[in-house]
């Protein structure tokens, strides 16, 4: 691409290849030099600047996962924060929801390098402001921002010609466990024994810290000293078959997981069954006494069918739309507002009083919160008990890999096509067969259909990378799974026929 007038960072961004997915940057790794990363930080700062949250000797936050490219890519953003005036702080391998915990405390910027669950081939970065993660209007003031690099900063590959090294790292984690601590108590977990799938999430170490602390006697499970790409929303069929393995070769209660950067919970049964992220977060939110509930399109339907909470919303997908609705409805509700997403992130949109303990609001994705919650409920009532008493809808979700935006989008074009009347008629030819006769479409976030037995198959393009993520709804396990693949293996006709 030839640049005809000042490079953006938009610009930039489509140079590279990188692009916006959930609240940051997301690319292949090679395609994030050490040149592209500085760009998007400098985008980032300049951005706050404009709007009042950032001025020389201002602190940044930062911290990265355990890919191999996270490292250099951290060294490529310290140094933009200094070319911009600020003061970069180091936080070291944590959790996302820790550093965010950390930074807005203390009012200040933070961004995490991260590709969260994708594979290590991709990285990302992640960009809070002071109080909160960019939301999509912050993206457009960022892809604006006019970039002037430094030629003699970069070597001809992108790469820092000098390359400093990171400050050294500064503990944050201890005030990340005494949130948990404080609030729910030194014997919350007391009598429970834990198996903990540590794989490489970043907060494999912090979180068996948090759950020692809590009372629960905890087993480390498959380290790793190689990155796994574990996806709480899209299980691989090696983590359903060692959770099951673990639970009965142990004597468990539950096992625990989270995501690359450990935003995302995993929770299973002592049978080493995987909840669902959505009834993780529903069984979440009635524990704490949520009165207004916000989640996505494509999450569960027992959140109304349970006639737990006084008012619900739904978004779109991603967790920008999620803060932007609860902070909305912050400001109608009188009791506490909290949300989730289907890939189990919980976000705390208000402060939890609970008798005379205080848990501060925290609008990011936590996985700590759901879990420790949902386990403090189940020293009473077994794990499975508290699933069984949810009314019974099963989701289930698949994807296709490698599967490029611009076809995804292309298959929902051409279902969506024409008038009302016709785009029925051709979602009916392909997907009636599977569930019955459309009852509703909704066109929220990619193509919701839901049918007159009650089954829901959804389709949608990834934001964060080249895939096209199929989710169904049934009243059983196996008839969500039997829908799915069948749904799946139609879209793959349909991405045939349209090639």
């Amino acid at each position: 691409m030839t640049e005809t007038g000042p490079l953006t960072l938009r610009t930039l961004m489509a140079q590279s290849g990188v692009a916006f997915g959930t609240s940051g940057a997301r690319g292949l790794a090679s395609a994030l030099t050490d040149r592209v990363a500085h760009g998007c930080v400098q985008g980032f700062l300049q951005y706050l600047r404009e709007i009042g949250e950032f001025a020389p000797g201002t602190e940044v936050a930062l911290a990265g996962d355990l890919r191999p490219s996270t490292p250099r890519i951290l060294r490529a953003c310290a140094q933009a924060v200094r070319d911009a005036g600020g003061r970069a702080l180091f936080c070291g391998h944590v959790p996302t929801p820790a550093l965010a915990h950390y930074a807005f405390g203390r009012a200040i910027p933070s961004l995490m390098v991260t590709g969260s669950h994708i594979p290590d081939d991709r990285n990302g970065i992640k960009f809070h402001r002071p109080g909160g993660e960019i939301l999509k209007p912050d993206e457009e003031g960022m892809a604006r921002q006019a970039l002037a690099p430094d030629p003699a900063r970069f070597d001809p590959d992108g790469g820092l010609a000098e390359a400093a090294p990171l400050p050294e790292p500064m503990d944050i984690e201890d005030g990340y466990l005494r949130r948990y601590l404080d609030f729910f108590g030194k014997d919350a977990l007391s009598g429970l024994r834990l198996g903990l799938y540590q794989h490489s999430a970043v907060g494999r170490d912090l979180i068996a810290r948090i759950l020692r602390a809590l009372g629960a006697e905890v087993l480390p499970l498959g380290r790793s000293d190689r990155f796994i790409p574990v996806d709480t929303e899209a299980l691989r069929p090696e983590d359903i078959a060692l959770a099951r393995d673990w639970a009965a070769g142990q004597r468990l209660d539950a096992i625990v997981s989270t995501d690359g950067d450990s935003d995302r919970p995993l929770l299973a049964d002592h049978r080493g069954e995987w909840l669902r992220g959505d009834l993780l977060g529903l069984l979440c939110a009635r524990e704490l006494g949520a009165e207004c509930v916000v989640t996505p399109v494509s999450s569960n339907t027992a959140l109304e069918l349970s006639g737990a909470f006084a008012r619900t919303i739904r978004t779109r997908i991603g967790s920008p739309y999620v803060i932007a609705a609860m902070s909305e409805a912050a400001c109608e509700t009188l009791g506490p507002v909290c949300g989730y997403e289907a890939n189990g992130g919980f976000l705390l949109g208000s402060e939890i009083v609970r008798d005379g303990r205080r848990l501060a609001a925290l609008p990011t994705r936590d996985a700590v919160l759901p879990v420790v919650a949902v386990l403090a409920a189940a020293r009473a009532r077994p794990l499975a008990e508290l699933c069984a008493g949810l009314p019974r809808r099963v989701t289930f979700s698949d994807r296709l890999q490698d599967f490029p935006t611009r076809d995804s989008q292309a298959i929902l074009a051409w279902l969506t096509a024409g008038s009302e009347a016709e785009s029925r008629a051709r979602i009916e030819a392909q997907f009636g067969p599977l569930a019955g006769g459309l009852w509703r479409i909704d066109q929220t976030d990619g193509l919701r259909m839901t049918f007159a037995d009650g089954a829901i198959i959804h389709l949608r393009p990834s934001g964060n990378a080249p895939e096209l993520r199929l989710y169904t709804e049934a009243g059983t396990d196996e008839a969500a799974r039997t829908l799915n693949a069948a749904a799946l293996a139609q879209v793959r006709g349909m991405a045939a026929l349209l090639a």
